[in-house]
């Protein structure tokens, strides 16, 4: 079975965030999953009621920060089969509020509203987040609303940095 396609190719900005923090990489790491709880979609699903309002207020008491996990990879078990040395761990988050706010405007932003976070030390004690900014991406989408949002995210993640004990960075200012 063939079927035609109309294909779309735009372009957009990315703006990639590395943060190099003295903490030890267990410890951030143990602090992140402490303030960023899981919630995969089949949980989510089944503590969802008909009502949106009340899941969201869910949220709120069990990630004040607004975000929670949907995804944890270590991808350095893996890899260090390869001879890499560097510990890594990779969380994808989403603020479903602001998120469900976007794919109502444009189903399409869901690919920059579910953030990616990235951990991994180096030969330097500490550990380096690295992250995307998400107001880069989705002011591409060339509408204010959606823009907005991305703010919104840009300030979530501020944030959640600050309740990590970490100082809010520059270009996700208030």
């Amino acid at each position: 079975m063939s079927y035609a396609m109309e294909e779309t190719v735009q372009e957009h900005p990315a703006r990639r965030l590395t943060l190099a923090t003295p903490a030890r990489f267990d410890t951030l790491v143990h602090a992140f999953e402490a303030v960023v709880p899981m919630l995969s979609e089949e949980e989510a699903l089944t503590q969802l009621t008909p009502d949106w309002a009340a899941f969201v207020r869910g949220l709120e008491w069990e990630a004040p920060s607004g975000f929670v996990r949907t995804a944890t990879s270590r991808p350095s078990d893996l890899l260090q089969h390869a001879g890499s040395r560097s510990r890594s761990i990779v969380w994808t988050i989403v603020h479903h509020p602001i998120a469900a706010r976007l794919h109502r405007l444009e189903p399409a932003t869901l690919l920059s509203t579910h953030l990616r976070i990235q951990a991994h030390t180096t030969a330097r004690p500490g550990t380096v987040l690295t992250l995307d900014v998400p107001s880069a991406a989705l002011r591409a989408f060339g509408s204010n609303k959606i823009t907005q949002g991305g703010v919104e995210l840009d300030r979530a993640l501020g944030d959640l940095l600050e309740d990590l004990g970490l100082p809010r960075p520059s270009v996700l200012r208030r």
